[in-house]
């Protein structure tokens, strides 16, 4: 069965840190370009971040750019979003997923992504 699954969500003051992880089962992750998304209440889904199959190739939302950092580690099978400086607006589930082809997270709402994982919650709040 194919399958992500996120991990390492939580309740985090404003300014702290988180670091959500996404493992595969079923598949070799490293054959896919890898994205994080997040829906907030009542928002559409929105890009964050994304990883190309490789790593050689990353890209973030403007909202994120120099807070969070995306990695992979192919042997682990498993892709990383290590998020600091966190705010109330980053607050929301956030969700990995694996497509075929790497893809700027500008704009995407997740088209594209075959494989989505259940999600984790972030909830940024003193």
């Amino acid at each position: 069965q194919l399958q992500l699954v996120e991990s390492g969500g939580g309740l985090v003051q404003p300014g702290g840190s988180l670091r959500l992880s996404c493992a595969a089962s079923g598949f070799t992750l490293g054959n896919y370009a890898i994205a994080w998304f997040r829906q907030a209440p009542g928002k559409e889904r929105e890009g964050v971040s994304s990883i190309s199959s490789g790593g050689a190739a990353t890209n973030y939302a403007d909202s994120v750019k120099g807070r969070f950092t995306i990695s992979r580690d192919n042997a682990e099978n498993s892709v990383y979003l290590q998020m600091n400086s966190l705010k109330p607006e980053d607050t929301a589930i956030y969700y990995c997923a694996a497509s075929s082809w790497y893809q700027l997270v500008a704009g995407s709402t997740g088209e594209g992504y075959a494989y989505w994982g259940q999600g984790t919650q972030v909830t940024v709040s003193s």
